[in-house]
C-alpha cells in the first residue's frame, strides 16, 4: 500500500523546471549545439515551444475532466517575473 500524498505536497516530478535549471548554463548549450549562431538557436527555441503548444493541445483535448479532476493545463505561463 502506497502513503498517503496530501494534495499540496511538492513532488520533485511536478516542480517547476526553473526551480531545477542553471539559465546561464542553458543558454550556453543553446548556443553550442547551434555553433555560437544566436538566430539559429533562437529560432530552434521558438520551433520547439511551437511544438510543445500543439502537443499540449492535442493532450489537452484528449484527457477527460474526470482523469485529471477539473484540472486543466494552460497553454500560456503565468507572469512571474
Amino acid at each position: 500500500m502506497m502513503p498517503a500524498v496530501a494534495e499540496t505536497q511538492e513532488n520533485d516530478d511536478v516542480r517547476p523546471l526553473e526551480t531545477r535549471l542553471d539559465t546561464m548554463t542553458a543558454i550556453d548549450e543553446a548556443l553550442a549545439w547551434h555553433d555560437g549562431d544566436a538566430r539559429a538557436a533562437i529560432a530552434t527555441l521558438i520551433a520547439d515551444c511551437a511544438y510543445l503548444r500543439w502537443q499540449l493541445d492535442i493532450a489537452t483535448r484528449a484527457t477527460g475532466v474526470g482523469f485529471t479532476r477539473g484540472w486543466r493545463p494552460q497553454g500560456e505561463r503565468p507572469d512571474i517575473l
